[in-house]
Order: C-alpha cells, then sequence, then structure tokens
C-alpha cells in the first residue's frame, strides 16, 4: 500500500503542473487585465506600464508561469489588482464552500445511495418507476431554474428559509442551498447505485450467501453494497472538486461569497492571479479527492490488493 500511494504522489506531479499551466495560459489569454484596472477610460502608456511592471506581467507568460510556480512553493498564490492577497480571499472563500461541499456530498451519500438500493432492490416496482422519474426531472431541468424556484417558494412565498445567505454561511443557512447544489449529482448517484446494485444482486457471490443462510440485511450491507458502491464512490470522489468549483451558479443565486463567486469576480474583472490561485488549490483537491477514492476501492472490495 505504501508504494501505491508513493507511486500515486509522484504521477501527480507531471499532472499538476501540466494542469496548473494550461489554466494559466488560458486565463492568460483572456484579455488584457490591465485595461479592467482604468475602468471605461483607457490607460495612458505610463501608468498602463507600471501598473503591468507592478503585477508582472511585463515579463513573458512563460517566465510569469515560473515565477507563479517559485512562489507557490512559499505559500504565496499572489496579489489581487485590488492590492489583497490571494491567500486572504482564499481564507475567506474556501471555508464557506468546504462547508457547502459537506452538505451536498452528505446528500448525495445519505439520500441518493438510499433511493438507489431501495430502486435497485425493487426494480420493476412503482417506487422504483416513481424515483427514475424524478431523478429525470432533475435532471432535465437546469440547476439555475432549480435553484431560483426553490428560493422563491420556500424563501419568498412562504418564509421557510432566508432569501440570501449569511455572510457567516453556517451549516444551517446551507441546507437548502446545499440541496440544490447536490441535486444534479445526487439524481446521478441514485441511477448509479440503482444500475449497480440491480445489476449485482444477481451475480454468484450474492446467490451463495443467499443459500448459505446470511441475514437478508447482512447479505445487503456486506456483500451486495460494498461491491455495488465502487463506481459510485468513483463518481463521488471526482464530483468533491467539481461542486467545490461549479457552485458559482447556486452561490450567485443565495448570495455566498464563497469560492464559486470569487471565480466569478475574477472572471469578470480579468483578474488572473485570483483565478489561477483559486483553480490552482481546486487541482489539488481533485488530485486527492482522485487518491482518496482508489484507497477506498481496497475498503470496499477486499480482493483489490495494490503492489
Amino acid at each position: 500500500m505504501g508504494r501505491y500511494v508513493i507511486r500515486r504522489l509522484l504521477q501527480m506531479i507531471p499532472v499538476f503542473f501540466g494542469a496548473t499551466l494550461l489554466i494559466f495560459l488560458m486565463v492568460n489569454v483572456m484579455g488584457d487585465p490591465i485595461a479592467g484596472l482604468c475602468g471605461d477610460r483607457q490607460c495612458d502608456p505610463a501608468t498602463a506600464a507600471q501598473l503591468k511592471k507592478e503585477f508582472g506581467l511585463d515579463k513573458p507568460v512563460w517566465q510569469q508561469y515560473l515565477t507563479y510556480m517559485g512562489n507557490l512553493f512559499t505559500g504565496d498564490f499572489g496579489t489581487a489588482f485590488n492590492g489583497q492577497p490571494v491567500t486572504e480571499l482564499m481564507a475567506d472563500a474556501f471555508p464557506v464552500t468546504i462547508r457547502l461541499t459537506i452538505v451536498a456530498i452528505l446528500f448525495e451519500i445519505v439520500i441518493g445511495i438510499t433511493l438507489g438500493v431501495i430502486t435497485g432492490l425493487k426494480r420493476g416496482h412503482p417506487v422504483d418507476t416513481t424515483v427514475l422519474l424524478l431523478t429525470l426531472v432533475v435532471l432535465s431541468v437546469p440547476i439555475f431554474v432549480i435553484g431560483l424556484l426553490v428560493q422563491l417558494l420556500l424563501g419568498v412565498k412562504w418564509g421557510w428559509i432566508e432569501p440570501a445567505v449569511s455572510p457567516e454561511a453556517p451549516f444551517d443557512e446551507l441546507i437548502v442551498p446545499g440541496l440544490v447544489l447536490a441535486s444534479v449529482s445526487l439524481a446521478y448517484v441514485t441511477r448509479l447505485t440503482r444500475t449497480s446494485i440491480a445489476e449485482n444482486k444477481r451475480a454468484d457471490y450474492v446467490r451463495t450467501a443467499v443459500a448459505k443462510g446470511l441475514p437478508r440485511r447482512r447479505v445487503i450491507t456486506r456483500h451486495l453494497l460494498r461491491n455495488s458502491l465502487i463506481p459510485v464512490v468513483t463518481f463521488i470522489g471526482a464530483d468533491v472538486g467539481a461542486l467545490m468549483g461549479g457552485a458559482i451558479v447556486t452561490e450567485r443565486i443565495f448570495n455566498i461569497h464563497g469560492v464559486g463567486y470569487q471565480l466569478y469576480q475574477g472572471i469578470v474583472r480579468q483578474n488572473t492571479q485570483t483565478v489561477v490561485g483559486f483553480v490552482t488549490v481546486l487541482v489539488l483537491v481533485f488530485l486527492l479527492a482522485n487518491l482518496l477514492v482508489d484507497l477506498l476501492y481496497a475498503v470496499l472490495d477486499p480482493r483489490i490488493r495494490y503492489a
């Protein structure tokens, strides 16, 4: 196991550098960030040259990237164009988005897997048909429509929740936004679990466990569910980074100042340091989540061994 982890960590190094280089190049071709600093009026050449020199934008892109990566290993993610260090923006944004992601993942695990197991065991029953129709509706409706409808009905019409989340964004205020954020992924988890359960319940090892007289609950939890969760865990692991980076719509609807909000502001204002810094952390989240998923395979299926 230790050798496998070391090998995977070494494999992450070129992936990390390649992903950050690609993001850095894409962000730097968005436009001229200095033009955005001057507002509607065009910067005079002297001011533009001074600003470019101050933020290191007067150097070639490859040199900017090497400088950025060199500073990165010292914990310096650069400075936003308003003079605020990117690490300060991260300190404010990431805790909020992490709490929102935790709520969303819990909804996926608890509701998605539960519904998937129920429908997989009762394939063809009315409950199976109902859940399939509901998940199809969720997958068909854009998430911004779901978010606006939930905010309108629960917040404005019925007054069950606050239409906007407070700046502190505690867990209790993130339950509804977390459900909205997880809605599409929850539908996928439900369908994926259902398909996997329905396929594996006809496997030989399940029939053998039943023939041995094992209790139904033990057959489902110890044999059927553990093997059926491997594709589900793969999806949820990859979805962690996607939820953190893809919460722009949900955070805008509920006025949550998290990672999605900061990325949106950085893109609109062409603040390259902010965008690159936040995306760099999200790349690390993706890599670590995929490593954790690979290690969970051996826990779910004892037949899997790492050399």
